[in-house]
């Protein structure tokens, strides 16, 4: 969809730099010695703390075994390739491209309070305005006035239509608004912010299940793309979330934020490889053009470099 530029690529390695630190230097270090039960010890340490879960954790720790198995006079960068060959591998099948095949395309945005949500919506309408697509924004996280308020500021700054109400009026209608509006004045693409609270589950989703409701009687195959945002940060509790949202919610892809903050940039692989769910986006910094479409090269290269 969009493309990597070699800035954008500086941006991914330079996010992950502090998972990069606990991990591919420490397992560089590591593959120097003989394999054995002792560093075979410290491999799982290493990948633990890189935030890798314990199924991804088995998965590397027995390929790697046999590799060394087959390959007895292997160097310290013949482990490290091939653990990025395994990366790749896990990770071949996540298609990151969104379906824009209508006009206009509906997202929803979900996702906890907290996860950088809303300022997402932002950003992504953002690389939308720089692909020249026309872009509603949709403010309904109406629980919030503080997501309300945000959001219309985020819309003056990069100049993009916003449709909202006041707060703790009905989320729904915001939606339906947007969609009719965006439908109305010819808009390429419609992103909609929407609540975010998880302590009752129950609300929660039946919100949503409402919202993707009225937003059918508009346009009935939408929306389009449900898009769950994660704050890379919270590590193993981000699969808690994602499996807890797409139990209620069909979810379409996954954003990963704030990989910059932390040295648990290997989530983005330990939740492909539990769910399943494609990563479409990740948030590599706080400015407007610090959300990078996923790239399963770049991702891979700058974590194991």
């Amino acid at each position: 969809m969009f493309s990597f530029l070699k800035s954008g690529i500086g941006k991914v390695k330079k996010a992950l730099l502090k998972t990069r630190s606990i991990l591919s230097d420490p397992l560089r270090l590591l593959f120097k010695k003989p394999l054995n039960e002792e560093t075979l010890e410290e491999l799982e340490r290493i990948l633990f703390e890189a935030d890798l879960g314990s199924s991804l954790v088995s998965h590397f720790t027995e390929k790697l075994e046999s590799y060394h198995k087959k390959n007895k006079t292997a160097s310290s960068d013949d482990f490290l390739k091939e653990i990025k060959t395994e990366s790749e591998e896990i990770l071949k099948t996540c298609d990151s491209t969104l379906n824009l095949s209508a006009s206009p395309t509906v997202i929803l945005v979900v996702g906890v309070n907290g996860s950088g949500k809303t300022t997402t919506c932002a950003k992504l309408a953002h690389n939308f305005k720089k692909e020249g697509k026309k872009v509603l924004l949709a403010a309904g996280d109406t629980f919030r006035a503080a997501a309300i308020d945000q959001l219309k500021l985020w819309a003056d700054k990069l100049d993009i239509e916003l449709v909202k109400s006041s707060p703790k009026a009905d989320p729904s209608a915001v939606i339906f608004d947007a969609v009719s509006a965006a439908k109305a004045r010819g808009c390429d693409i419609v992103i909609a912010d929407t609540a975010g609270r998880l302590q009752s589950k129950t609300d929660l989703m039946h919100e949503l299940e409402k919202m993707r409701a009225v937003s059918k009687k508009v346009i009935p195959d939408s929306p389009h793309e449900t898009l769950l945002v994660l704050d890379a940060t919270t590590g193993q509790n981000a699969i808690d979330q994602a499996k807890i949202f797409n139990e209620y919610t069909p979810l379409t892809g996954l954003i990963l934020t704030k990989l910059d903050g932390s040295a648990k940039g290997g989530i983005v692989l330990s939740i492909y490889h539990q769910m399943k769910l494609p990563i479409k986006f990740i948030g590599v910094g706080e400015k407007q053009d610090d959300l990078m479409p996923f790239s399963i090269k770049e991702y891979v290269d700058a974590l194991f470099s």
